[in-house]
């Protein structure tokens, strides 16, 4: 398959948020690179953003709508890309998109989406408001 066959004709957007290599301790059984690992990643860089949306520490407390729309190997070159969804009280929502660059390959594939919520939280672990001047205007 071409570059062209497997790419969406997309570029990513958003902010890019983690930049990885998928390893080959990173597989499953049948050798692709395993979802959960690619969902971890997904959250590490949602999480970034969504902390500098909310100026303090963030847990995350729902994923939804979850798309795995092609496989990740090993050797590709994982960036992943986040947009600011809703703010609300002491929660947001950011759309994560997972990319990758294939190896001998230059055009970036979506390999995953999907939106995950964060609230933003103090130090004793409990919500914080998300002060409207803190958050970045939407889209």
């Amino acid at each position: 398959m071409s570059a062209t066959d497997d790419n969406t004709g997309e570029e990513p957007g958003g902010d890019l948020c983690i930049r990885t290599l998928a390893m080959p301790a990173d597989t499953n059984a049948n050798g692709d690179i395993f979802g959960g690992w690619l969902l971890s990643q997904m959250d590490v860089g949602g999480g970034v953003f969504a902390s500098k949306v909310a100026k303090s520490r963030v847990v995350t407390v729902a994923i939804e709508a979850m798309n795995f729309r092609k496989a990740v190997y090993v050797g590709d070159l994982v960036s992943v890309h986040a947009n600011l969804v809703r703010t609300g009280r002491t929660s947001m929502t950011v759309h994560l998109e997972a990319w990758v660059v294939r190896r001998r390959e230059t055009r970036p594939i979506l390999v995953t989406d999907g939106n995950f919520t964060y609230v933003s939280i103090d130090d004793d672990g409990r919500p914080r408001v998300i002060p409207k001047d803190e958050a970045p205007v939407q889209a």
